[in-house]
């Protein structure tokens, strides 16, 4: 029974963990709990045994890729510049299976649960709260203005530098947003 119990956990764990690379790649929309199961090696009939509905899956797997962040070389930076520079990056942009899910799922989230998007939220105000720790002299207020302003600016450009079909703009993109925002240090010091 023991081993039953620790074989049906990491079953779930494999099927949460590709179902938050899947949804960060194809949308929540973009793959079917079929195909899901199926690359995870688990009939379409034992998701119930795992997950009451979809939307649970959903949230376990967003909450898994929210984790993820908190590990992330993205947030390991020394500086906020280097935090910038390394989310604006071309291997952040090209790899979306382990990319932030801020902004892999921002179109997908506004339409979710409002359980999906409290959990999202959660996540972009710990990004937030992150960003402006780092903000170099200013009161908090500011802090807080500049880690919205620098976030919003990250996540966008990052969706842009991906939804654009010209590389060379894509990659303008992601220079000319990480070169302002940093300027917004180097100008304040």
């Amino acid at each position: 029974m023991g081993h039953s119990r620790t074989a049906k956990a990491r079953t779930h764990r494999r099927i949460v963990n590709l179902a938050a690379k899947r949804f960060r790649e194809h949308g929540l929309e973009g793959i079917s709990i079929a195909d899901l199961m199926g690359e995870a090696g688990v009939a379409v009939g034992g998701f119930y045994k795992h997950f009451d509905s979809r939307d649970d899956l959903v949230m376990e797997a967003l909450a898994a890729s929210i984790f993820e962040m908190d590990d992330s070389p993205l947030t390991k930076q020394p500086t906020l510049e280097k935090s910038i520079g390394a989310y604006l990056s071309k291997t952040h942009r090209d790899n979306l299976a382990d990319s932030c899910p801020v902004a892999a799922l921002v179109g997908d989230v506004s339409r979710s649960s409002d359980n999906v998007r409290k959990l999202y939220t959660e996540r972009v105000e710990r990004s937030f709260a992150g960003i402006a720790a780092q903000v170099p002299e200013a009161d908090r207020r500011e802090k807080r203005a500049k880690a919205i302003l620098i976030y919003s600016a990250c996540v966008g450009a990052i969706g842009l530098a991906r939804a654009v079909s010209d590389g060379n703009l894509s990659d303008q993109i992601l220079r000319t947003v990480a070169k302002q925002l940093s300027g917004m240090f180097r100008e304040n010091h």
